[in-house]
């Protein structure tokens, strides 16, 4: 990823030079006034990078949210999960934000309770009868 966007970067420098070595001013000569072309040209390196940017980390970042908030909307009880602190366990009640998940071995369960945005992700979810 960084690689792709050093190399955009450097595409994006190699054009704006391109445009930095047009034809120099005569001495005594009238500045021109930019036309429409030229004006589009000067800013076309900008406006690609806007548009490469928004495919490349815009567009897959609101994916991941919005598949991340989905499932945060469909834990159940019953649900094994890791959180974001790496604490594996099994929901056994949810309400409203906050979830309570039971950890550890079939002897020593340890309930522990947390906020729904600290799961990471569903390892397997309950069976639904």
């Amino acid at each position: 990823m960084k690689k792709l966007a050093m190399a955009l970067t450097s595409v994006m420098m190699l054009l704006g030079s391109v445009t930095a070595f047009a034809e120099p001013a005569q001495e005594g000569a009238q500045p021109q006034q930019a036309g429409p072309m030229e004006l589009l040209v000067s800013l076309l390196p900008m406006l690609i990078l806007i548009v490469v940017f928004y495919f490349i980390l815009i567009r897959p970042q609101r994916k991941r949210d919005k598949e991340n908030k989905n499932m945060l909307a469909n834990l159940k009880v019953g649900d094994n999960i890791i959180t974001i602190g790496g604490i594996v366990g099994t929901i056994t009640k949810i309400k409203d934000e906050k979830i309570v998940i039971e950890t550890g071995t079939r002897t020593e369960k340890q309930p522990m309770t947390m906020e729904r945005w600290a799961v990471r992700e569903v390892v397997k979810p309950a069976s639904s009868n």
